[in-house]
């Protein structure tokens, strides 16, 4: 099976080295050619694509950064995640980035109702959730973001047996349906969970979610560049990768590979022909559990946190860059910061803002707001007007105050 990989690696990159710009400067940088590339030991002589340079590339070469090695005309969607970063879905990609995979894996199959809380809006979490929950023959309640009463109603009027959220919302439904006067597990035909991950002890906060609410609970580790990554088998934590991705666990300064046991950033290759990502740094890390014979990783820890310089809220990333923006399009504003805390179980996000001498701060506050909802898709719960002293040049732009 591996062998057979990375001969289908080999025969993606010649073709996307004559197609796509981006992957040719990658190769003739590196003093290498796509028929070289044997094993995962080779690919190491490419250097880590870091997310945050994906950003600038496209910024330089719309819309999609000189990595498209298709026919535009075979872009079945495209997907806008924050960044932005423009991710192109290509006609005949119908294993829904392998999430039906991650499902069936979970035991979710036919008979089953799932409830999707994912957005369906640009970002590609709850289009390919659905797709990948029908792949298996479940039935989808595709509900998106937002109403939590009005979805834990839906929970209990359709039969909902599996709820697909981030693990706040799910507490949230399930605290509404309670504070309605039902009795939980009693009063619901809930049996299963797909969660969003959370780092620190999010594994102990899921056996205490499967105790208190009587279901099981299962994950996936994905990114809007690749889809799905690595999913869970039941019985065994972690994330087993997926066979069309080839994952390497790397030391984030040098690229290179770090042997199992060993914390580093999980850098992709994928084996789709139309958007051939290779040597990705996704910028999360993990620890390699099992290696494939020909030096991949074949299974992964659950996430160990975050290197680079955005930080995740409510599933979301937030990027520096998203502030500059801000600051430049909002007269007045000098330097803008977002700091991230948890308020209970969710993701409280404040936005400070440093303003010029004689600035009015009640007429940014509601336009600093709007932009920072437009760069990010995420709405900020606070404003705070901070002086010179409280953000100075060399403070952080984007700030993880999470326990």
């Amino acid at each position: 099976m591996t062998n057979d990989r990375f001969a289908r690696l080999r025969a993606i990159q010649a073709r996307a080295y004559e197609r796509a710009p981006a992957i040719r400067a990658l190769f003739d940088g590196a003093g290498l050619r796509p028929e070289q590339l044997g094993n995962a030991a080779d690919l190491t002589r490419l250097p880590v694509f870091k997310k945050e340079t994906m950003i600038e590339q496209q910024r330089k070469a719309p819309p999609y950064g000189g990595f498209l090695a298709a026919d535009p005309a075979d872009i079945e969607r495209i997907f806008v995640s924050p960044g932005p970063i423009n991710e192109p879905q290509l006609r005949g990609e119908d294993d829904a980035f392998g999430f039906g995979a991650a499902f069936a894996a979970a035991g979710i199959g036919k008979g089953d109702v799932v409830l999707n809380t994912w957005s369906y809006h640009l970002v590609p979490a709850g289009l390919l959730l659905d797709e990948g929950i029908r792949n298996t023959g479940a039935t989808v309640i595709p509900a998106g973001t937002g109403g939590s009463e009005m979805q834990a109603k839906l929970v209990r009027d359709l039969g909902v047996t599996c709820i697909c959220a981030a693990t706040a919302y799910f507490v949230t439904l399930a605290e509404t349906l309670e504070q309605a006067g039902h009795e939980l597990p009693r009063d619901w035909s809930v049996s299963s969970a797909f969660l969003g991950g959370e780092f620190g002890d999010w594994m102990g906060k899921r056996r205490r979610l499967e105790a208190r609410y009587g279901i099981r609970t299962f994950s996936v580790y994905a990114t809007a560049d690749f889809g799905l990554i690595g999913f869970e088998r039941p019985g065994k934590e972690g994330y087993e990768t997926h066979p069309d991705r080839i994952v390497q666990i790397c030391d984030p300064v040098s690229g290179l590979p770090l042997p199992p046991g060993e914390p580093g950033e999980i850098v992709v290759s994928t084996l789709r022909p139309g958007w051939p990502l290779i040597r990705f740094g996704t910028g999360d890390v993990a620890i390699a559990r099992e290696l494939h014979g020909d030096g991949s990783v074949a299974h992964i820890s659950m996430l160990q946190g975050r290197v680079g310089q955005s930080v995740k809220a409510r599933e979301i990333f937030i990027y520096p860059r998203q502030l500059e923006d801000l600051a430049i399009a909002i007269p007045g504003v000098l330097r803008a910061q977002a700091s991230i805390s948890r308020e209970g179980h969710r993701d409280c996000v404040t936005l400070r803002l440093l303003l010029q001498d004689e600035t009015d701060a009640t007429g940014v506050t509601e336009p600093a707001q709007a932009k920072f909802r437009e760069l990010s898709r995420l709405k900020a719960d606070h404003v705070e007007i901070v002086t010179a002293a409280e953000l100075p040049p060399e403070a952080p732009q984007v700030r993880d105050l999470r326990q």
